[in-house]
């Protein structure tokens, strides 16, 4: 059996196990055997690759509900608790039934993907483990912690997708101690993003403690480099080689620093509508006409859950966050309100782009949740 093959296997193997470690720190923890399935195209139904095939809202969908919020979200002046939107898209059963934009953005203006590129960069993580090139359960490959003794070597691409590396990265914003990412993005790390979020100490044992931080997306993005042995514009194309183009997204615009790194972690702009479709992908379990883009299980690894503290701020996956519209929805999350919500139970893809300020950040998920509620009677 090839390497595609048995990294498919060995993915399945290792969620399993990670739901095992879930149930013996949390008996009530949910795990991959919960999972809700990940619907196939509907028969008929054309693959987005080219244009969007156009469906209108189900018949027992909420439309009065519906078109209220859709008001409220689009009002001419911006509502207070949620913000500008600037943009929203809603797939059912691979269809585009409804989309919206704020005034100077539409179908053809590319939108910030902030964090949701962390999600991005998990995808093309999994090709790389597809070809055999990365295997999520060995010590990463980081420059920066090959020293003899160093005991950030052990320290595995699976918990750095998992957010689980135990780095003392901060992206808190206070005031008494300046968000880390800033410093990596504007900053001191801005030529070379990786290196600067791989110099952190570690602050707890690997996989002990759960944080969110984008430099380890970054040091994920140039360990996926090292792999495919392509940096900046080698990099770049393989993103559409691979990802981009197989699955009909021509407006990506994703971002390097100096050293070459794709700045995985907030720098990919997209229409939403091809945020929709990068959406799809992972709806459809990463397969798009009848090809496999992704490895067998690599869906479900995404949206396995992560052990968390108490405490800590929303449930996580593997580079993906999950349950914002209800459970088994998982979700690609960015600063200010971007979000691409997969809700397999009703087969639905919500984008969102828009400028929420920080105070608001839990609205726009509220707003999202209660969009996808307008279809659970549909």
């Amino acid at each position: 059996m090839g390497a595609a093959g048995q990294g498919g296997l060995h993915l399945r193997a290792a969620a399993g196990s990670i739901g095992r470690q879930q149930r013996d720190r949390d008996m009530n923890a949910p795990t991959k055997e919960k999972l809700p399935a990940l619907p196939a195209q509907p028969a008929g139904v054309a693959w987005p690759t080219g244009d969007w095939p156009v469906g209108e809202l189900p018949a027992g969908a909420d439309k009065a509900r519906f078109q209220r919020l859709m008001d409220h979200a689009f009002a001419p002046d911006a509502p207070a608790d949620l913000g500008e939107t600037h943009a929203v898209v809603v797939i059912k059963s691979g269809k585009l039934v409804h989309e919206q934009y704020w005034t100077g953005f539409g179908p053809d203006v590319t939108c910030p993907s902030w964090s949701k590129g962390k999600s991005i960069t998990q995808a093309l993580v999994g090709i790389l483990v597809k070809d055999g090139k990365m295997d999520i359960h060995a010590p990463a490959d980081v420059p920066e912690w090959q020293e003899a003794g160093d005991p950030r070597g052990k320290i595995t691409l699976d918990l750095l997708l998992r957010m689980s590396s135990g780095l003392a990265f901060r992206e808190d914003y206070v005031p008494e101690h300046p968000s880390d990412v800033i410093e990596m993005l504007w900053g001191a790390g801005k030529d070379d993003v990786a290196h600067f979020a791989a110099s952190f100490p570690l602050e707890h044992e690997p996989g002990s403690y759960w944080s969110y931080a984008s430099g380890t997306t970054n040091i994920v993005a140039r360990a996926a480099a090292r792999a495919a042995n392509a940096f900046g514009p080698d990099f770049e194309a393989f993103m559409r080689e691979r990802l981009f183009d197989p699955i009909g997204i021509k407006s990506a615009k994703p971002k390097f620093d100096a050293a070459g790194t794709f700045i995985g972690s907030s720098f990919c702009f997209c229409t939403p509508r091809d945020f929709a479709r990068f959406g799809l992908l992972y709806l459809r379990d990463g397969v798009w006409e009848g090809k496999r883009i992704l490895p067998e299980g690599w869906v479900d690894y995404a949206r396995t859950p992560t052990w968390q503290q108490t405490g800590a701020e929303g449930a996580y996956g593997a580079h993906w966050w999950l349950d914002l519209a209800g459970p088994g929805s998982f979700s690609a999350n960015g600063f200010e309100g971007q979000y691409t919500v997969i809700v397999p139970e009703l087969d639905m893809v919500v984008v969102r782009h828009g400028k929420t300020s920080l105070e608001m950040k839990l609205n726009p998920k509220a707003w999202i949740a209660d969009i996808v509620d307008c279809f659970r009677s549909g």
